[in-house]
């Protein structure tokens, strides 16, 4: 089952060849988004039979017996490559589901080497990447987010520990915003954009920082950590 094709930025620039050159022996697909996967595929290698090969959506939607049922082709010997729709696949990513079904049914699940941005920050951030915290999203309720704040600044303090978190890109301004009014100024946030595209863009400067700068990362693929 490899799964870590992703259809972020220029696939030979970012993916192994081995990874493209085993997309050509693959004919069942798990994929987070169509369009984008059809079209991730033929960048990969314009001799790809698009219209050959046999597509399943998985994403936040998808109901568990859905889940089960995907893996039939992997249950007749055949190979299934998952493909997210941005990041690492089943890394904050509902390929998870697939894959915890895979184990279950003791299907072999094969990790593929590729990009991860989760890690590609916080090796560009500066930060401690001895011993870190990836949270997903943080809660979206005022109070569990104030709550949420006050726990990841202790950790920072008490732990040493990088948090780490990720934001739906049309609320990444409010975010940023949202941190460096809120939390000590002294803490340090690091913003890394677009990650392996042409527009990549990491910046790492105290929340004080932040609070007096203009910024625009709404709809833009984003990673964010704090440290001290």
């Amino acid at each position: 089952m490899p799964s870590n094709l992703t259809p972020g930025g220029n696939p030979a620039e970012v993916l192994p060849l081995r990874n493209i050159q085993l997309l050509s022996t693959i004919r069942y697909f798990v994929v987070e988004e169509l369009r984008t996967a059809r079209r991730f595929l033929k960048a990969c290698d314009k001799s790809i039979d698009i219209d050959s090969l046999h597509f399943e959506v998985l994403n936040e939607h998808t109901a568990p017996e859905q889940v089960t049922r995907m893996l039939a082709p992997a249950l007749e010997g055949n190979n299934i490559g998952v493909i997210s729709e941005a990041g690492c696949p089943a890394v904050a990513d509902p390929g998870a589901d697939l894959v915890a079904a895979a184990q279950a049914a003791d299907v072999q699940v094969v990790p593929l080497v590729g990009p991860s941005s989760i890690i590609m920050s916080l090796m560009a951030s500066g930060f401690n990447g001895q011993s870190f915290a990836f949270l997903g999203y943080l809660p979206i309720d005022a109070r569990a987010r104030a709550a949420a704040f006050r726990q990841l600044t202790r950790d920072i303090a008490v732990r040493h520990q990088t948090q780490i978190f990720i934001e739906t890109p049309y609320r990444n301004n409010r975010l940023i915003a949202e941190l460096a009014t809120s939390l000590p100024p002294n803490l340090k946030l690091c913003v890394a954009c677009d990650i392996t595209g042409p527009d990549e863009h990491i910046i790492t400067r105290p929340l004080a920082w932040w609070r007096s700068q203009r910024y625009d990362y709404a709809k833009r693929p984003a990673i964010f950590l704090l440290y001290s």
